[in-house]
């Protein structure tokens, strides 16, 4: 995956995926360490009022659909709702009317749940609100000869390379 193919094969997206864990258990372990302060009732407000608005909606729409097509308006919302931009700017207005305190955590907690343990990053405006296979995304992997099923690793070239040799 670089800058001009952002698409991730199947050891990157679970590399990708470890980050976010390592993320979810630094902020569960700060979350632990500070339960006595921790206001509940806030924390799980803010838990669920990102899916309330940013995933509910849209599957509820999905499965009205059929699983077919739904306005690109759920694909935005849940985008929105799950941007660490968004959830960063609702932390920071939080700290600077309410102050900080440690129920924030669990904004990174969800967020970093959802990509670490679910592997939900956002949602493309092209591809169905919630995962279906794509065969074009199979063909792709085929043609870099990496096996999904198994470990990442590229199929023999085609035809041999020119051996580089040293100056």
């Amino acid at each position: 995956m670089d800058q001009l193919n952002p698409y991730e094969t199947p050891n990157t997206f679970k590399a990708h995926r470890a980050e976010y864990l390592f993320g979810l258990a630094v902020v569960t372990g700060l979350l632990v360490w500070n339960i006595a302060e921790v206001r509940w009732w806030v924390a799980v407000a803010l838990f669920f009022y990102i899916d309330l608005i940013g995933y509910l909606p849209g599957a509820i729409a999905y499965k009205k659909a059929n699983g077919g097509p739904i306005p690109k308006v759920y694909h935005v919302l849940y985008n929105v709702m799950h941007s660490m931009i968004t959830q960063g700017a609702v932390i920071l207005v939080w700290c600077l009317t309410i102050g900080p305190e440690w129920a924030l955590l669990i904004i990174p907690f969800h967020l970093f749940g959802d990509r670490g343990i679910f592997g939900n990053f956002m949602k493309p405006l092209g591809l169905p609100f919630e995962p279906v296979a794509q065969p074009a995304y199979q063909r792709m992997l085929d043609e870099l000869g990496i096996d999904q099923k198994g470990p990442e690793h590229a199929a023999a070239p085609a035809k041999p390379e020119p051996a580089l040799t040293g100056s």
